[in-house]
């Protein structure tokens, strides 16, 4: 799976584990984060990111802000994205099944490693159910 992956100065750590993480599982990952932890403006990173899957570059997209808001507003602002907050495998799952997310957003202050990696596992294997909801999910867009 191709993968684009963006961070700001909250998310380096989680985002260096991710990237091991699903590299060693042979996924390609395309990395538009900042890699210290100098504050920096978290939409530099993310835009990348949802351009990315916007354009469909990305299958999927992973973002990570301190608590996860900011990215998936800013993500949210393309069209056809649709980034999910996300804190607990469950929501992840959910958020791909019944949403059809394209992107996952991770509250890095609030969930652990061993939350992020399940949330995003879940995320990448979870297919979308369409049905029921695939007409709410045709209803988002603003026209």
């Amino acid at each position: 799976m191709n993968i684009s992956i963006g961070n700001d100065h909250a998310g380096v750590d989680l985002k260096e584990a991710i990237i091991s993480h699903l590299g060693q599982k042979g996924h390609e990952l395309h990395n538009h984060g900042t890699n210290n932890e100098d504050s920096v403006d978290y939409a530099d990173f993310i835009h990348p990111v949802a351009q990315d899957v916007g354009k469909k570059k990305s299958d999927v997209g992973i973002i990570i802000c301190g608590s996860g808001n900011g990215a998936a507003m800013t993500a949210n602002k393309h069209q056809n994205i649709r980034a999910a907050l996300c804190w607990s495998a469950e929501i992840s799952k959910l958020s791909r099944q019944h949403n059809d997310a394209n992107i996952l957003s991770i509250p890095a202050r609030f969930v652990n490693l061993e939350q992020a990696l399940e949330m995003v596992d879940l995320f990448i294997s979870t297919p979308f159910e369409g049905g029921r909801h695939q007409k709410r999910i045709e209803k988002i867009p603003c026209k």
